[in-house]
C-alpha cells in the first residue's frame, strides 16, 4: 500500500473516532497518533495531518456541499465512514489540486468498498462525480 493511500485510511479512522467521542479533539488527536505510531511513518504522517487537520478545520464548507449533492441523504443519516471518505475527498477537491480529481474519487471508492458496506463505492462515486461536476472542480484535474 502506497504511502497516501495508507494516510488516507488512517484520517479515515481518526475522523471516524472523532465522530464517535465528543471529548478534546487534541487529545484526542495525540492518542490516535501515540496508538499508531507504527504506521504514521515519516512519508505517511504529513499527509494523515493536512488530512485530518484540512477536513476539521473546513468542515462547515464540506459539510455544506455534502448536504446540497447527497439526494434524499442528509449528513446525520449518512454511514459515518462514508461521511468521512467524502469528507476527506471532498477536502482534496478543495485545497489539494495538486491531487487529480479522478485519483481523489479513485482512492475514495476503494476505500468505501475496503470499510463500508457493499453500497459505499456507488454511493461515494455519485456523490463526489455530482459535486466535482456541478461545482466546476474539473479544473483541478489539469496536472
Amino acid at each position: 500500500m502506497g504511502d497516501r493511500r495508507q494516510a488516507r485510511e488512517l484520517a479515515l479512522q481518526a475522523l471516524f473516532s472523532f465522530d464517535l467521542d465528543a471529548s478534546d479533539p487534541d487529545e484526542r488527536m495525540a492518542a490516535f497518533c501515540a496508538n499508531n505510531e507504527e504506521s504514521l511513518t515519516q512519508g505517511v504522517k504529513p499527509f494523515f495531518l493536512d488530512l485530518v487537520k484540512g477536513v476539521k478545520e473546513n468542515e462547515s464548507q464540506i459539510d455544506a456541499l455534502l448536504n446540497r449533492y447527497s439526494k434524499n441523504w442528509k449528513i446525520s443519516r449518512m454511514p459515518v465512514v462514508d461521511r468521512n471518505i467524502m469528507r476527506i475527498a471532498i477536502f482534496e477537491f478543495l485545497k489539494r489540486t495538486d491531487i487529480p480529481c479522478s485519483v481523489t474519487i479513485n482512492e475514495a471508492v476503494e476505500i468505501g468498498k475496503k470499510y463500508g458496506t457493499r453500497d459505499s463505492g456507488a454511493f461515494i462515486n455519485g456523490v463526489l462525480d455530482r459535486i466535482k461536476s456541478l461545482e466546476g472542480l474539473e479544473i483541478a484535474d489539469k496536472s
